[in-house]
């Protein structure tokens, strides 16, 4: 059984007398212990289906269920209970800044009933979890967006939950401090076997963490698989558009101008062979190299090239299959890449 399910969800909004669809008929399954990323550019869709997931936002059609619960049958109450076991970090982590670090992560549990005394017990329990054993008696304001961060998972875990949704929990956060905090949600998921979501527009998130993806664009789900898949041979225009956005690529000319392009991925075993010296070598022919780049994916060293190919049609063909025969991944690049 999936831990979520969504079927032909569409949501729809009124604004000024005008109906704006956010999502169009977005069907999604996330398998239990998963870590699922769901992505796009900035008004795609992606924090309207996360908020869709625990109805914080009530779809105009369609269903969403989680294990095995359709959310729309419940009533308010049953809602509540079962918001319980699905846990949310945000972008500006929503602490409350009157409560020191510990009451912080008590907040939900004492809602909810628990004893005061349990609650310190259990508190203190996850602030050692998330590395802040020493800060209970803190302030939000005396803390790094890091840390921050760290409470408000530790806030999200205190109900025991069975899923954690991410809605831009690190876009907020430096590369270092966003490394650290993927890795600590990482370790929560294989500790606890919680099902994480997170909603990102970074791709470098997703081939960080997570193991499949969604991508949004323009309300619809457009693309979905393995992250390495995708990676490999992006087949919609978003992901090879989130793919060649990424930040610190490589790009030694100023316009990325040839005939015919392509894009290969190396694996590791690839990645430290001199393929396109041994190719230029073989074929006497230049090949342009107009982006380079390495990632990690999956915790694996992997890298893309876009290549400009001569304009020679029999050249083009020669050069793809050696590329190929050695092992890389080929595929036809983007005009915009």
């Amino acid at each position: 059984m999936s831990a979520i399910e969504i079927k032909n969800l569409t949501k729809d909004f009124e604004v000024d007398g005008q109906v704006i669809t956010a999502l169009k008929d977005v069907s999604l399954s996330i398998e239990k212990g998963d870590i699922f990323g769901i992505i796009g550019m900035s008004g795609a869709g992606k924090s309207t289906l996360v908020r869709s997931i625990n109805y914080l936002e009530k779809p105009t059609d369609g269903t969403v269920s989680v294990d095995g619960v359709e959310l729309g049958s419940l009533t308010e109450k049953e809602l509540r209970k079962k918001r319980s076991k699905i846990g949310m970090i945000f972008q500006n982590f929503n602490l409350l800044e009157q409560k020191n670090v510990i009451d912080n992560v008590c907040f939900p549990l004492e809602i909810g009933g628990i004893k005061k005394k349990e609650a310190r017990v259990r508190a203190k329990e996850l602030l050692q979890l998330v590395g802040l054993s020493d800060k209970e008696r803190a302030y939000p304001s005396q803390l790094s967006g890091g840390q921050k961060q760290r409470v408000a998972i530790a806030r999200a875990l205190a109900t025991n939950p069975d899923i954690l949704l991410c809605d831009e929990a690190t876009s907020a956060l430096d590369p270092q401090t966003t490394g650290s905090i993927l890795e600590l949600i990482k370790e929560i998921n294989e500790k606890f076997g919680i099902t994480v979501v997170i909603i990102t527009h970074q791709m470098s998130v997703v081939t960080d963490i997570c193991k499949k993806v969604a991508i949004i664009d323009g309300g619809r789900l457009v693309e979905v698989g393995l992250v390495d898949d995708i990676f490999k041979a992006p087949k919609s225009d978003a992901a090879r558009e989130l793919l060649s956005g990424k930040q610190n690529s490589f790009t030694p000319v100023k316009k990325l101008e040839a005939e015919r392009k392509i894009r290969i991925v190396f694996q590791e075993n690839s990645a430290y062979e001199p393929v396109i010296a041994n190719l230029i070598l073989k074929i006497q022919e230049p090949v342009n190299i107009l982006k380079a780049d390495t990632k990690n994916v999956g915790g694996r060293a992997v890298g893309e090239m876009i290549l400009g190919l001569p304009d020679d049609e029999m050249k083009q063909a020669e050069i793809v299959s050696e590329l190929k025969r050695a092992g890389l991944t080929v595929t036809e690049a983007d005009e915009n890449e």
